[in-house]
C-alpha cells in the first residue's frame, strides 16, 4: 500500500472517529504547536502529514511523512508538532504479543544491544499494507472480531523483524538488559512518592547499581531520578488539572518535600507556575 492511500483512509475516518480502534488513535493538527509534555508508553506513531519533534532526556528525534516512531518502554516525552496540516496514526503496541511471537523469531532475536526505548525508521511496504488491512475494519465490524487479531499479531510482526525493532526483539527475552529496565520502570512508576534508591532499584531487577545506572540511561536517554521527577511532575498536573488538589497537596503527593521546589521545577518543565495550570483546570 501506498501512503497515499492510508492517508485517504484515515481522512475518511477521523470525520467519525479519532478512535477507529480500541488500540488505535487518529491524530490531526491543522497548526504548529508548542512542546507538549506527556507519558508515551509502548506505541507506534506513524505520520501521515506534516512533521513532528519528539523530545525523550537527551534524544531528540524529528520526523515527517511516512516515517515511524516506535517505542518499546513507558517514557516521559516533550513532543511538538512542526509542520501542519499534520496527520498521524497511533497505534499501541502491546509487549505481550510481541513475547507471544519468541518462538517464530528466537534466533533473530539477539542483535539489540545499542538499541534504544525510542526508535525511528521509514515505514516499508509491508508494514503500511497491514496498517491499512486494520484501519479498514473500523468500516466492518464483523470482519474486526474475527481478521482484528490476525491483523494486529501480522503488524507486531513485521515491527519485530523491522530495522527499528532492535529493543522490541531484546523485549522478548525476560533475561535481557531491556527487559530488567522495563521492569525497574513498572517499579518507578508504582510509586513515585518514595526516593529511588539505586542499589535496591538495580537489586530487585537482577543487576549490579553500576550496570544497571548505565543501562537505564542507554535505553531511556535518561537516568532513574531524573525519569521518576517527569513522573512526579507529569501526575502533579494532572492532579492540578482536575482541580482536585492545591498546589502544596499536589507536590507532597507526588513526593516533593519542598513545594517552593516543586514549583521552581514545575515551572522549568511547563513553562508556566503550577498556580496558572491550577487556575486552567479550575475554569
Amino acid at each position: 500500500m501506498h501512503l497515499e492511500r492510508l492517508i485517504e483512509q484515515a481522512q475518511g475516518l477521523i470525520t467519525r472517529s479519532l478512535r477507529p480502534m480500541d488500540d488505535l488513535l487518529l491524530f490531526q493538527r491543522s497548526a504548529p504547536s508548542s512542546f507538549e509534555a506527556a507519558l508515551y508508553e509502548p506505541v507506534l506513531c506513524l505520520i501521515l502529514q506534516g512533521r513532528k519533534q519528539v523530545s525523550i532526556g537527551e534524544q531528540t528525534l524529528s520526523f515527517g511523512a511516512g516515517e515511524c516512531l516506535l517505542v518499546s518502554h513507558d517514557l516521559p516525552v516533550s513532543s511538538r508538532v512542526t509542520k501542519a496540516p499534520y496527520l498521524a496514526l497511533v497505534l499501541e503496541v502491546d509487549v505481550a504479543t510481541i513475547r507471544k511471537l519468541y518462538d517464530e523469531v528466537a534466533e533473530s532475536a539477539l542483535d539489540s544491544e545499542r538499541a534504544r526505548a525510542a526508535e525511528l525508521h521509514r515505514a516499508d511496504p509491508g508494514l503500511l499494507d497491514a496498517l491499512g488491512r486494520y484501519l479498514a475494519l473500523a468500516d466492518a465490524p464483523a470482519d474486526a472480531k474475527v481478521l482484528g487479531p490476525l491483523i494486529s499479531k501480522e503488524i507486531h510482526y513485521r515491527l519485530l523483524v523491522a530495522p527499528f525493532g532492535g529493543m522490541l526483539r531484546s523485549l522478548i527475552r525476560h533475561d535481557s538488559n531491556a527487559s530488567a529496565i522495563a521492569r525497574a520502570i513498572g517499579n518507578i512508576r508504582g510509586d513515585i512518592r518514595s526516593p529511588i534508591v539505586i542499589p535496591e532499584l538495580a537489586r530487585q531487577v537482577g543487576m549490579s547499581a553500576s550496570s544497571f545506572h548505565k543501562h537505564f540511561k542507554t535505553i531511556t536517554s535518561t537516568t532513574p531520578l531524573q525519569y521518576q521527577k517527569e513522573l512526579r511532575l507529569l501526575e502533579a498536573r494532572r492532579l492540578l488539572r482536575t482541580g482536585g488538589a492545591s498546589v502544596t497537596t499536589a507536590a507532597f503527593d507526588v513526593g516533593y518535600e519542598s513545594a517552593s521546589q516543586f514549583s521552581r521545577e514545575y515551572a522549568r518543565k511547563f513553562g508556566v507556575p503550577p498556580s496558572q495550570d491550577l487556575a486552567n483546570g479550575a475554569a
